[in-house]
């Protein structure tokens, strides 16, 4: 099978770093597939890097490789919209963000254009199936990260974020109020093994692919009580969940710090969970049930 992926991200986020994983995965099982996504994005620069065949871009080379493909997958809003207009079908659709689907005509267009929609949670599938995707039309697929190094640091680590929804000034806060200084981390996988709890707060959320990250180091997670994190966190078994208000977030990072054979507890457990259900290979098979079911 021959698939078309297409990402417009000009940030190495989660969503591109899930793409990534996607397509080296799909490769080692046997599948062909091309990336299109911006020259001087991450991604593209990645996808070179990881030996995937990696193209411009636009609405010409997709309309061009999408007729030579069996699938078309858009990873974003943005190459949602380019499939769309220029994709052949059938187009798949991931679906990472937790908003509703606006319902004014050019939305309708556009989501109709799609023969299936993969909704990173049950959260994003039900904001779906709201804005008017039929149930048959939505599959859930976790992410997968892989397994990372155990860690056996000492210190609070936070996303560090320009998007004002991730909450990094609010988490910096709340560590300082409960009397530890906060690390903010650009590269989480690098830095995992540096931390002993993970601070994820944000105002929305479709999953949560930098906790599952922590989680799948050992890390104990406190995470916003929001969108799809409920579903990867059980409150007070693989990692705590909180409101998005600097007390209480201090106070879970001061439990987490002062009691350590807690903290050990609910990143081990968390480790096995992400091991278990939230592991690149399954995300790939996944993947790859949708596509066969649409090809």
């Amino acid at each position: 099978m021959r698939i078309l992926h297409l990402d417009a991200g000009r940030e190495m986020r989660g969503g591109q770093w899930q793409a990534l994983r996607l397509m080296c995965g799909l490769r080692e099982r046997g599948h062909d597939g091309m990336l299109l996504a911006h020259a001087e994005s991450p991604l593209f620069k990645q996808g070179h890097l990881q030996g995937l065949e990696v193209g411009e871009l636009s609405l010409r080379t997709v309309a061009r490789e999408s007729r030579v493909a069996d699938v078309t997958h858009a990873h974003d809003a943005r190459s949602h919209a380019i499939a769309a207009l220029a994709g052949r079908k059938p187009v798949i659709v991931s679906r990472r963000v937790a908003f509703p689907v606006h319902r004014n005509p050019l939305s309708r267009w556009k989501y109709g254009r799609a023969a299936h929609y993969i909704a990173v949670s049950e959260f994003v599938r039900n904001a779906l199936l709201e804005g008017g995707i039929a149930p048959s039309g939505v599959t859930v697929v976790y992410d997968g990260v892989p397994t990372q190094p155990l860690s056996s640091g000492g210190e609070i680590m936070v996303l560090e974020s320009d998007d004002p929804g991730k909450g990094t000034a609010l988490a910096v806060q709340a560590a300082k109020l409960a009397g530890f200084p906060a690390r903010l981390s650009r590269n989480l996988a690098k830095d995992l093994e540096r931390a002993a709890v993970f601070v994820y707060i944000t105002s929305s959320e479709g999953l949560g692919s930098a906790a599952l990250l922590a989680m799948a180091a050992g890390v104990p997670v406190i995470a916003s009580k929001v969108g799809g994190l409920p579903e990867i966190i059980e409150h007070e078994r693989t990692g705590l969940l909180t409101l998005n208000q600097p007390e209480p977030i201090a106070a879970a990072i001061s439990r987490l710090m002062q009691d350590r054979d807690l903290a050990r507890s609910l990143g081990l457990r968390a480790r096995a969970v992400a091991q278990e259900k939230f592991s690149v290979s399954r995300m790939v098979a996944g993947t790859l049930g949708v596509y066969e079911a649409c090809s």
